[in-house]
Order: C-alpha cells, then sequence, then structure tokens
C-alpha cells in the first residue's frame, strides 16, 4: 500500500484541491510540503501531535517536511475555529514557545542531511513595510470572499477585529513565501485551515502563474462530535512537565470504546491491516486494544521506557497494588493543620471549582485511600499528607497528594 493510499485508510484525508496531483508526488516521495505551528503556548498539544504524526509519515516514505514556525503570524493569532480574540504575547513569549516547539518536534522529524528544514515566519513578515504588502498583496484578495470564509464565520458573531481579518493574507504569504524560496508547493493542515490554505494557493497562481495544492486532516474528533485532548484539568500537552507520561497514557487508555480504533488509526504507526483485524475484537479485549493505544502513543512521545513505566503503574493501581511512582502528584502549601476535602480537590485540578467537587462527593465519586467520601467537609490532616494520600475520582483518574 503506497503512502496515498494508507492515508485514505487511516482517515487521514479531509479536503484536496487536485487529488491526482498530490497523490502521484507523495506515492513518488517527491512532495516538499508544510505544516505551520503558531506557538500559542510553551509546549504542544495533542492537536498537534496529529500533525507530527501525519509529517511523519510522509517523511518515511520520502518526502520533505518543511516545519513552518509561527514568529510572524504569532503576533496575530489565528481566529480559526475562535468565538474570542487570543491573547497578545510578547516577543519574548513568542521566542520562547518557538524554542520549546523546535525541541519537541524534533522527536518526530529527521532534520538531518537536509531531509527536513525548519523555517520562522518572523523572518520575512516582520520585515514588511505595509505599503508594499498592501499594494503586493491587497489587490488579490476580495473581501467578499474572505467574509464567507469558513475561519472568519464565528468571530463575525461576536466582532472579528482588524487585526484577526490580516491572518488569511498572513498565511497566504507563508505559502507564496515558501514556493518561490524552497519550491515547496504543497501545504497541509487542519480541516478548520481549508480557507486560509486556498487563499495561499490563489495568491501563487494570481503572482506567479503556477499552481499549487493544499489537503486537509480531518480534526480528531471523539464519537460524540468533540475534540479530543482536553481534560477536566486543560489540555493534554506533549511535555512531561505539564502532562505526565502517565497522565498521558491514561488519557488513552480511556477513551471511549467507539474511537479506540480511529485514533489507532489516526495517530499510530501500527499497520492498518492489524488494526483491521483488532478492529473485531469484542468484550473485554477491548480494553487490550486501549491498552496497545495507550502504549504506543506514549511511546512515540514520551520513549519506550517512560510507556513502560506508565503501563506498569496503571496495571497496579488498578489492581490495588501500593506502586504510585509514577501517578500525577501535587505538592499542597497551605496553613493549619488539614485540608478542606473541596480545597483539595481544586488544588489538585480534579475539580474546576468547590461547586464540582460538591457534585463529585455527592455522587460517589471520590476516594481517599480507598476509602469513599460521603461528607461534604471532610477534610485531610497534615500528618496524613506527609506520606501522601491516594485521591480517586471516578473509576480512572488516580492522583497523589502530599506536603513536606
Amino acid at each position: 500500500m503506497q503512502i496515498f493510499e494508507e492515508l485514505k485508510a487511516r482517515g487521514l484525508i479531509a479536503q484536496l484541491s487536485n487529488e491526482d496531483i498530490i497523490r502521484d508526488r507523495l506515492n513518488n516521495g517527491e512532495a516538499v510540503f508544510y505544516i505551520g505551528f503558531d506557538p500559542t503556548a510553551d509546549s504542544l498539544h495533542v492537536g498537534h501531535f496529529m500533525a507530527l504524526s501525519f509529517m511523519k509519515r510522509l517523511q518515511l516514505a520520502g518526502n520533505k517536511p518543511v516545519v513552518l514556525l509561527g514568529g510572524g503570524t504569532g503576533y496575530i493569532g489565528d481566529p480559526s475555529g475562535r468565538t474570542d480574540l487570543r491573547s497578545m504575547m510578547t516577543p519574548e513569549t513568542i521566542q520562547h514557545n518557538i524554542d520549546c516547539f523546535i525541541k519537541q518536534i524534533s522527536k518526530f522529524i529527521d532534520f538531518e542531511d537536509g531531509k527536513a528544514m525548519a523555517v520562522n515566519n518572523a523572518d520575512w513578515l516582520l520585515g514588511l513595510n505595509y505599503i508594499e504588502m498592501l499594494r503586493e498583496v491587497g489587490p488579490h484578495f476580495s473581501v467578499n470572499n474572505m467574509l464567507r470564509a469558513e475561519c472568519y464565520k464565528q468571530r463575525l458573531e461576536k466582532g472579528l477585529s482588524f487585526l484577526e481579518f490580516n491572518y488569511m493574507i498572513m498565511q497566504s504569504y507563508d505559502f507564496y513565501h515558501l514556493y518561490k524560496t524552497y519550491g515547496c508547493d504543497l501545504q497541509f493542515g487542519g480541516d478548520d485551515q481549508w480557507s486560509n490554505m486556498l487563499g495561499g494557493t490563489e495568491l501563487i497562481r494570481r503572482k506567479l502563474g503556477k499552481d499549487a495544492n493544499v489537503m486537509t486532516i480531518p480534526l480528531l474528533m471523539n464519537s460524540e462530535g468533540k475534540k479530543m485532548g482536553k481534560t477536566a484539568s486543560g489540555a493534554v500537552w506533549l511535555d512531561p512537565e505539564k502532562t505526565s507520561p502517565f497522565e498521558f497514557y491514561q488519557y488513552w487508555r480511556n477513551v471511549n470504546d467507539a474511537d479506540v480504533f480511529k485514533c489507532m488509526n489516526m495517530l499510530t504507526f501500527i499497520p492498518v491491516e492489524a488494526i483491521e483485524e483488532m478492529s473485531r475484537w469484542e468484550g473485554g479485549r477491548i480494553n487490550e486494544a486501549k491498552e496497545i493505544l495507550a502504549f504506543e502513543l506514549t511511546k512515540l512521545v514520551h520513549g519506550a521506557e517512560e510507556a513502560d513505566k506508565a503501563k506498569t503503574t496503571s496495571h497496579a493501581l488498578f489492581a490495588g497494588g501500593a506502586d504510585d511512582s509514577d501517578m500525577p502528584s501535587t505538592e499542597l502549601n497551605f496553613e493549619g493543620g488539614s485540608i478542606a476535602i473541596l480545597d483539595l480537590l481544586v488544588e489538585c485540578a480534579l475539580a474546576a471549582s468547590k461547586s464540582e467537587g460538591r457534585r463529585l462527593i455527592q455522587q460517589g465519586g471520590i476516594l481517599v485511600d480507598d476509602q469513599k467520601v460521603s461528607e461534604i467537609d471532610f477534610a485531610v490532616t497534615r500528618e496524613a499528607l506527609l506520606s501522601g494520600i491516594k485521591i480517586k475520582k471516578g473509576k480512572k483518574v488516580f492522583h497523589k497528594a502530599y506536603v513536606k
């Protein structure tokens, strides 16, 4: 099975501008393609992981990835899929986030011997003269067409700033620059980027008289139609300091039954034929499939050793074992001889608020050291916390709390 057909079989193709051209370039290992990453945080998350796995597949098939880091577009922020304006970042924050991204991306993409390259759009966007930019690019964009773009619809309802309105033009200019400078004539990205990406092909056609093509990847959604990669405590990050390998493992171990094999296809490098065979499993074997998914993804992001540790810890906890060395933990800092359970749940990010914590307790969903908490005014003593306590939320979430 060639790479394009494998992408189709894995459900990794949403929209594309010219199937024949894109198929031939990818299957022949001739593609120079790019995917952009705006530095909106100091770590990549699960949504980025989808794009990184995609790039890795294409590189293994002989194609050349160009990793575009949005040091310039990060000054504005992509309005796609947003109902609010992104926070403005300082140049120092943007650069710090880019440095963090490069370290993480290098674990997936091989940059040696010219097999891939990383570029920063700040290098060409920040030096553009505004009037020059308007004259060079402005005539090639229809405001009417831009306002119809899917990426602006949600923001138009709440109020689209002129700042954000320029994002499509800047992303299009990126494609134009990469085409001229590196011969990069393919752009891939999330399905919410379709309008922005087509803007780039149109600019290349109008300015250079050349054809470039784009293809989108489906967004990672669960069977309920919600974006995957978020928990009650926030995003699932690739940085082990923000989401521990155990938490990362547990996230995938606990996905819905209906999502297991879709995630295997879209994110892992397990052969399609093996996944198809596993998809016939029933009953208790679905849990076995979840363990395979969790292990493979944790190994890709954190390495085999951390994946082994996470799997061992998970088994020990669910079997009632005592090994909690890799369990997510929180060091508490409070005055007095005890801490109220509602405060404890919020401190450990097991509940977003005391109200949510109260509901969890009333529903019987909180255990402390394997004992169900039934009273709202329950408190944990400092003495108990000196040796650490184990909190269990529901059936699948474990957390350790302690004081020094």
